[in-house]
């Protein structure tokens, strides 16, 4: 199986969790749902709609300001960003906005304006987004393009370990999630994109192009 991730054609198969099939690739260490195992964009979609992210929930703010906090310490006050997988509730992008950055957002499914593509940032954060990705290296890849020389990508996602029982972690059984990256995997994409690689809180990685 190819790696989603690197392109590594060394990927096994990890684990069999009832109708699903997860495979780990010895390359960069991610571990990927057999695609045939990818909900439909209707399935997708209906999923999302679910959440209840109030962009004003304190409890929700916190839990972004694990990313907040450093990005912003690394940003110039007239830095220009994205949120890229704003989800139905853009709440990171309204905490840049309330502290006066200018922020676009973008998603395929609540916002999908795609004259975002046309420009560069020197910012993009995605929150719970790049285990959703069906394609990762070129999801980065165009992420890398949106970004100026010098700029910031912040993501945040649960890293996996292997003191995790993946069968039973709660992130797994989401169905929306399709890919997990371990510590080594986001450095293994640093290297990939030579992006100078920052890890400032748990499940937080920042990157710098």
């Amino acid at each position: 199986m190819i790696c989603p991730v690197c392109s590594g054609s060394d990927a096994l198969s990890f684990q069999q969790i009832q109708t699903k099939e997860y495979f780990r690739c010895n390359t960069c260490m991610g571990i990927f749902v057999d695609p045939k195992n990818h909900l439909s964009p209707e399935e997708e979609k209906e999923r999302y709609s679910q959440h209840n992210n109030d962009i004003y929930d304190f409890d929700y703010r916190k839990f972004l300001s694990a990313l907040y906090d450093p990005i912003t310490q690394k940003l110039k006050r007239d830095a220009r960003g994205l949120d890229y997988g704003s989800g139905p509730g853009p709440a990171l992008a309204e905490m840049f906005k309330e502290d006066h950055y200018a922020i676009e957002i973008y998603d395929p499914y609540f916002f999908p304006d795609d004259s975002c593509f046309s420009k560069q940032y020197d910012f993009i954060t995605c929150t719970e987004v790049a285990e959703h990705f069906y394609s990762p290296q070129k999801e980065f890849q165009k992420l890398n393009s949106l970004l100026e020389v010098g700029g910031w990508l912040g993501i945040m996602t649960n890293f996996y370990d292997d003191s995790i029982d993946f069968q039973d972690w709660y992130y797994r059984k989401d169905p929306t999630h399709v890919v997990f990256y371990a510590q080594e995997t986001f450095e293994f994409i640093g290297s990939m994109m030579s992006w100078r690689i920052e890890i400032p809180a748990k499940n937080v990685v920042l990157f710098k192009k």
